[in-house]
């Protein structure tokens, strides 16, 4: 079977690999959709720390069930349409103990620290198949990356009475933009692209801010009335946006961060306390997550596909990622595996 695999750094290459066998408890996954994430960008580009390589990326997945394994029991079937929970989970760890599986501190996800769902097949535990057969497949391989978004806004236990800012509104930050307002809450969106902040407004965001064009600091107290957010939602990744996101929050308000940053960051400590601020970090996203942005985007219907850029053909794979860092403010690029 065929399979993009990125073999070097700026190199990615489509390749034959033989195809996988489900066993017991495992199930065979014919690919349809597959959209690219920043961390497979980031693999791309030689700058992801967690990645071995040669590597197959991809982990926002949709697909058709073919087959099960041998004496496996359950619901999952052949011919049901299922996107992947690509996170693993020991059971063991602190985390896990728990229950708090999408934090498991030996994960392994798909595409990122184990091979990952760009191929035309691919066999994982039936216990991480989510099975809808009302989304279009496209649209099923929105859910993952909408999900961390979700499962951000669900740390920062968001209400109706907050306004929360959300720097940064690539793929992750919409999902945070959308879920908080599914909850009722204001939204401030924060991009460097002015087109990306723009979007977030079309989503339900209250406010958009242009970081390369605007003050934000000073929007932002006058969108609050100089109370600071109730949420900031860093969904970046750099010491700026780190620091940043402390200083936007208002007293006893909540900072969560989704991305992480690949350098030290320098902290004013004291706002830590004279703040009294709630500092939360967020991982993946649990299955809880996956299901209520499956329930978004059935209401969402047809309008989904403004969340995609573009979409290559298997075939032309291999410019998929090169597209992307031509075109850094694309939104979704995504990769139709198969028909």
């Amino acid at each position: 079977m065929q399979v993009l695999r990125i073999e070097a750094e700026n190199i990615a290459r489509l390749a034959n690999v033989k195809a996988p066998t489900p066993k017991l408890g495992e199930a065979l996954v014919a690919i349809r959709y597959v959209g690219l994430c920043g961390s497979d960008l980031n693999t791309f580009r030689g700058l992801n720390p967690l990645v071995e390589l040669p590597r197959i990326p991809g982990h926002e997945i949709s697909g058709i069930v073919e087959a099960v394994g041998p004496n496996t029991t359950g619901n999952i079937k052949p011919g049901q349409r299922v996107t992947i929970v690509p996170y693993t989970h020991c059971g063991q760890c602190s985390a896990c103990l728990k229950g708090r599986f999408n934090a498991c501190r030996y994960n392994k996800t798909l595409g990122v620290q184990q091979d990952g769902g760009l191929a035309e097949k691919i066999v994982v535990p039936v216990e991480k198949l989510i099975v809808n057969d009302t989304l279009d497949p496209r649209h099923l391989a929105l859910v993952e990356p909408l999900s961390v978004g979700f499962h951000a806004v669900d740390r920062g236990s968001v209400t109706k009475e907050d306004t929360v800012v959300v720097i940064g509104c690539g793929m992750i930050g919409i999902g945070a933009v959308i879920g908080a307002v599914a909850r009722g809450a204001k939204v401030i969106a924060i991009d460097v692209q002015a087109s990306k902040a723009k979007f977030a407004k079309r989503l339900g965001a209250s406010a958009s801010i242009a970081a390369q064009s605007e003050d934000v600091a000073q929007r932002i107290d006058e969108l609050t009335g100089g109370h600071g957010a109730d949420v900031v939602i860093e969904a970046v990744g750099l010491p700026i946006t780190f620091t940043q996101a402390i200083d936007f929050a208002g007293y006893a308000g909540r900072v969560v961060y989704v991305g992480y940053s690949k350098a030290p960051v320098a902290y004013e400590t004291r706002f830590f306390n004279l703040k009294e601020l709630d500092i939360l970090g967020s991982r993946n996203a649990t299955r809880a997550d996956f299901e209520a942005v499956i329930a978004y985007l059935e209401q969402m219907k047809d309008e989904a596909d403004a969340l995609i850029t573009r979409t290559f053909a298997f075939s032309d794979a291999e410019q998929a990622l090169p597209f992307w860092v031509e075109h850094p403010d694309s939104l979704k690029v995504m990769i139709e595996v198969s028909s």
